[in-house]
């Protein structure tokens, strides 16, 4: 699902009333439902408080309102009219509501024209004040409107975007002091904002839901690739299906180099997570003293013994290995830097991951950078991302980092975290939807790695190999929890669902 920017949502309401062709009032109309259907059937309330702008984002709340006037709800609307310059189509819906009895719309220009004091706190409050065309900060009447809102105890339902957000927003903005309401419920139209992923914005957004209302996908074809939701269906297009007459040597060899002294746990869980997810052979580049663990713990991989007893510092012929991970616990001890650097020097025609201190060595040895094979990924956690690139001001700064990262080094990087972020060395972004916080926890990124080295072992694209792992993580994650809680998931539990999740896709 492609993320348009403010202008082309314009734009695409625009293609999609000159082109269906519908009133712009009929296709406000046809929004509100949408909403009030998804209201009806999710939310048990006794009352509404629906505050509306001058906007369109206004009309829609003022369409709502209407629309529930059908139903045995207690409800009341204001318009928040903080300038006299009301939509064609919000006032519209002012003249359709002042018809409909069973709602009372109150026009409120000062804050003492509302009356806080009698929202009863069960009731729901439907905030439509301003839509994902701001542009500037809140301020005056409606910031106090906002302000108000927040202070109240009430669930809040916001329409297409929460008020005082920005949908994209400068690099420079820093959110601490901005009006935004708080909402507990974003309903959107079509596609989620880019906003909605970020997260810092999370206090804001609350759950969102992304609403149909039939704008015309033949616009949304047409414009280019930048920011892309991962769905289901896109996945289930990349997997590989297996032939009955395939054996371990159709699944490729991947060569994992990973463990330390005190952290050969990495080395495990990446190793079990790789032949989980589908490696036909695979060999574990250990410390030697770490051999007896890897080969107790991992009985189905092949080992490959380093000469010290305590870290990596050679590596074995890189032939017939198709994909190689490195990383996971390895440390970053001078003969370590020295043996991943002419690796480096080595590779032929192997994907190659690099994770944890794979990335701590690159980011204090940046000329290494250059030495990545084109489309390498990287997997950084947002610590060793800030070690990469420096810090950001906000998250839609750190963005344009990763994309200008990307462009600049000609690597896929895989940003971990909610909605993990897959930037292509084109500077395309893919937002993952699966996961969840019991994620945030010891070895999670290890068992990524492992993930993604089967992949490209299997023959997956570059991209195929970030996105595809990165979702079906997400998944066996999202399966664990069926079982476990946030507090009590543990990366093992990740690998142990991986086969749960392959069935799911």
């Amino acid at each position: 699902m492609k993320i348009l920017t403010p202008q082309q949502i314009r734009e695409l309401d625009q293609f999609t009333i000159d082109n269906e062709p519908i009133a712009s009032i009929d296709l406000m109309e046809r929004a509100a439902q949408c909403c009030m259907d998804w209201l009806v059937s999710n939310i048990d309330a006794t009352s509404y408080y629906i505050f509306a702008g001058i906007g369109n984002n206004g009309g829609d709340g003022l369409a709502i309102a209407r629309m529930l006037s059908a139903f045995p709800f207690r409800k009341k609307a204001y318009l928040v009219q903080f300038s006299d310059k009301l939509s064609a189509d919000a006032k519209t819906n002012v003249k359709h509501l002042k018809k409909v009895d069973a709602v009372c719309l109150t026009k409120a220009e000062f804050l003492e024209d509302i009356r806080f004091e009698d929202i009863e706190p069960e009731a729901v409050i439907i905030d439509a004040i301003f839509g994902s065309g701001l542009n500037r900060p809140v301020d005056g009447f409606a910031k106090l409107v906002i302000d108000k809102i927040n202070s109240l105890p009430n669930q809040v339902i916001s329409i297409d975007i929460p008020s005082g957000l920005f949908a994209e927003y400068d690099e420079q903005l820093s959110l601490d002091n901005q009006s935004i309401v708080k909402a507990d419920i974003t309903l959107t139209f079509q596609m989620p904002k880019l906003a909605f992923l970020l997260p810092e914005n999370n206090e804001y957004i609350g759950d969102w839901h992304v609403l149909d209302i039939g704008l015309l996908s033949e616009y949304i074809d047409e414009q280019d690739d930048v920011h892309i939701y991962v769905e289901p269906d896109f996945i289930q297009s990349m997997l590989k299906k297996r032939s009955k007459f395939s054996h371990k040597g159709n699944y490729g060899h991947a060569l994992l180099i990973a463990g330390s002294y005190g952290k050969m746990g990495a080395a495990l869980l990446a190793s079990k997570a790789c032949l989980r997810a589908g490696v036909g052979l695979l060999t574990a580049h250990i410390p030697h003293w770490g051999y007896n663990i890897i080969q107790t713990a991992v009985p189905e991989a092949m080992t490959s013994i380093d000469r010290s007893e305590m870290i990596f510092t050679e590596f074995p012929d890189l032939n017939g290995y198709t994909a190689i991970g490195i990383g996971p616990g390895l440390d970053k001890k001078k003969n370590t830097v020295l043996a991943f650097e002419d690796m480096l020097k080595q590779l032929t025609n192997q994907a190659l991951v690099v994770d944890a201190d794979g990335l701590n060595i690159l980011s204090e040895n940046t000329a290494m950078m250059s030495q990545l094979p084109e489309n390498t990924i990287l997997t950084p956690h947002p610590k060793e991302f800030e070690r990469l690139v420096g810090k950001w001001n906000n998250d839609m700064h750190k963005l344009a980092l990763l994309k200008e990262f990307c462009i600049k080094n000609k690597v896929i990087t895989v940003l971990k975290g909610a909605n993990t972020i897959t930037c292509l060395a084109n500077g395309v972004c893919y937002f993952n939807n699966t996961g969840n916080p019991g994620m945030a926890t010891a070895g999670s990124g290890d068992v990524l790695t492992g993930i993604i080295l089967a992949l490209l072992a299997q023959g997956y694209q570059n991209k195929e190999a970030a996105i595809f792992g990165v979702y079906i993580h997400g998944i066996a994650g999202d399966r664990a929890l069926e079982t476990e809680s946030h507090e009590s998931l543990i990366a093992s539990d990740i690998i142990r669902h991986l086969g749960t999740a392959f069935k799911n896709i």
